[in-house]
């Protein structure tokens, strides 16, 4: 198992051993807490699906403690259960925002739908375009700001978590 240090700022407040974050979307577990930075131990089917073995020294990641039970949830529902990553391949400028293309394995494009919900590095989005395996999403300028994308390049791997009702439906039929 690979081991990784992350300072959580004020997201450590309250948090306990044991206690599931999210790290780029990867729902992990605390093994270990002091001050602010907390330890998080990753098997090698993680390593394998996410980009969090490629993360390095001063990265910058997008952090989300997991939700209570009764808090307000926005977006769509987000289990933390990577499905693989997608790679960069077209960033777009645009007056308003910044359109990100997204190429996908053949395997993870059959759960993606126009206008459907998808979660890159643990961002819950609406997907903008579908075109056989590239997908785009649209990122606004705040968005761009508080996440990991304004970070983002072409060809950097980014981990997708495909929406759960789509893999219900297909694994239904």
């Amino acid at each position: 198992a690979a081991k990784m240090e992350i300072d959580l700022g004020n997201l450590a407040k309250g948090l306990h051993t044991g206690d599931s974050v999210a790290i780029n979307g990867v729902c992990l577990t605390a093994t270990s807490i002091s001050n602010n930075q907390a330890e998080f131990e990753m098997i090698g089917e993680t390593l394998k699906k996410t980009n969090l073995g490629m993360i390095k020294p001063g990265d910058k990641v997008n952090i989300e403690r997991s939700l209570k039970v009764g808090e307000r949830m926005e977006g769509h529902f987000v289990l933390g259960h990577i499905d693989g990553t997608g790679k960069i391949v077209k960033i777009e400028k645009l007056p308003k925002e910044i359109k990100f293309w997204i190429e996908l394995s053949k395997d993870l494009a059959r759960f993606v739908v126009k206008k459907g919900s998808i979660t890159v590095d643990g961002i819950s989005l609406t997907l903008v375009d579908v075109i056989k395996n590239k997908i785009s999403i649209s990122i606004i300028p705040h968005t761009m700001k508080i996440t990991n994308l304004g970070s983002k390049k072409i060809g950097d791997k980014v981990n997708i978590e495909t929406d759960i009702l789509g893999k219900y439906t297909i694994s239904k039929n």
